[in-house]
């Protein structure tokens, strides 16, 4: 899934890798049911949060309930998309 591979991009070794991922399944499990069933929008959703845990994750982040707090207020900040027409 390309929203993985986003997270797995970051130069992170596999302990913080670990709480990478953690922190993203913690982070999606809050707001997957915001984004319905299209896969296009789900997938966008996931690319944006993967996205998020790469601005808040260091080498030294170990709590991934943070990190998923963390990059939820990121996408919080982030402008939404324009409404299709």
């Amino acid at each position: 899934m390309k929203a993985r591979e986003i997270v797995e991009s970051g130069s992170f070794g596999p302990e913080a890798l670990k709480v990478a991922y953690g922190a993203f399944d913690a982070a999606w499990e809050t707001i997957a049911p915001r984004f319905g069933d299209d896969p296009m929008v789900v997938e966008a959703a996931r690319i944006r949060l993967a996205n998020a845990i790469l601005v808040v994750c260091t080498t030294h982040s170990r709590d991934p309930e943070a990190l998923a707090r963390e990059a939820l207020a990121v996408l919080a900040l982030e402008p939404r998309p324009a409404a299709k027409p």
